[in-house]
């Protein structure tokens, strides 16, 4: 039984199949088939593709091998993050996948700043759809890549591709184990002002040429004291509701941060990722409000270095 989201950044995708549980398990034993076909997907074609990305987004990208992946940030001359992409390069085109709905928004900026390059950008969403895949299944020669969640990797198959064979999961199993790893998502874990010290320099390269956006991110990184960290929060499973995406996090009754993303992990329990105030007391409990209102506790596992931005999450776990 498919259980579809309603409203949200993932509305129409499938929720859960009847397990949530039984699905995170299958995704950790690298069983699991998660389709994530509403997420945006785009194509760079032409010889300077990687010269393109390298010169307009936070990572390194020129050399890049065939079959290694990468993720990237485009920045604001501020220093916020405006998009952000993962993908894979296969000798002849480079595949992104963004957020929902976000994958016009970049191709129109990667289009106007092409200028005189060798390159074309093409949204290819209608075209191709994201699975996480588990790694003790094949998807033979169709482009993948390992995935920062779970014991699997991303792939794109043809639209009209059936999906591989495997154990369903939906996006609350998928959610519930990135949460749990740290991984943010840009544009639910980030707002407009966040900068990418604030989330441990997540898919960021401190040593390449310059990018729009690189002052800032070289002036925190170098002073030190990001204004926020990214965090993930332990919450009181004795409420029975989780916190809405954007509300406050209060800390001695005071705002202090604000929430991203929520979901009831199988080992865990309720959990969440939230961007707090650097100088709050890393040991002092929050409260987080859910849907209803009602006042949520919350414990802090720190993710990133309040001091550097730094992200140290692969230590926790």
């Amino acid at each position: 039984m498919a259980v579809e989201i309603p409203a949200g950044i993932d509305q129409g995708a499938v929720w859960h199949h009847g397990n949530p549980v039984a699905e995170q398990r299958a995704m950790e034993s690298g069983t699991a088939v998660v389709d994530r076909g509403h997420h945006g997907v785009l194509e760079l074609r032409g010889a300077d593709r990687l010269q393109l990305l390298h010169a307009l987004t936070s990572q390194q990208t020129e050399g890049l091998a065939p079959g290694v992946a990468t993720s990237g940030l485009v920045l604001s001359p501020q220093g916020h993050i405006e998009h952000g992409f993962r993908g894979i390069d296969d000798g002849t085109s480079f595949w992104a996948v963004t957020e929902p709905g976000a994958a016009a928004g970049l191709a129109a900026f990667l289009t106007s700043m092409t200028f005189m390059m060798r390159v074309e950008t093409i949204e290819r969403t209608d075209d191709f759809r994201l699975c996480w895949v588990g790694d003790r299944i094949e998807t033979g020669d169709a482009p993948a890549w390992s995935s920062e969640v779970g014991a699997g990797r991303d792939v794109l198959l043809p639209r009209a591709a059936e999906l591989p064979e495997g154990v369903p999961a939906g996006v609350w199993a998928f959610e519930a184990l990135r949460i749990a790893a740290g991984v943010p998502r840009i544009g639910v874990d980030t707002d407009h002002k966040t900068i990418p010290n604030e989330i441990g320099l997540y898919a960021t390269h401190l040593d390449k040429g310059c990018y729009r956006g690189q002052e800032t991110v070289a002036r925190v990184h170098n002073l030190g004291r990001p204004p926020r960290r990214l965090t993930r929060l332990l919450l009181d499973g004795s409420v029975d509701t989780l916190p809405p995406v954007g509300s406050e996090v209060l800390g001695d009754g005071k705002p202090v941060g604000v929430i991203g993303s929520s979901a009831r992990h199988h080992e865990d329990g309720p959990i969440a990722l939230a961007l707090v105030k650097r100088g709050f007391d890393p040991e002092a409990a929050l409260v987080a409000r859910g849907e209803d209102g009602t006042e949520i506790t919350a414990g802090q596992e720190l993710l990133v270095d309040p001091d550097a931005g730094l992200h140290f999450r692969a230590a926790l776990r």
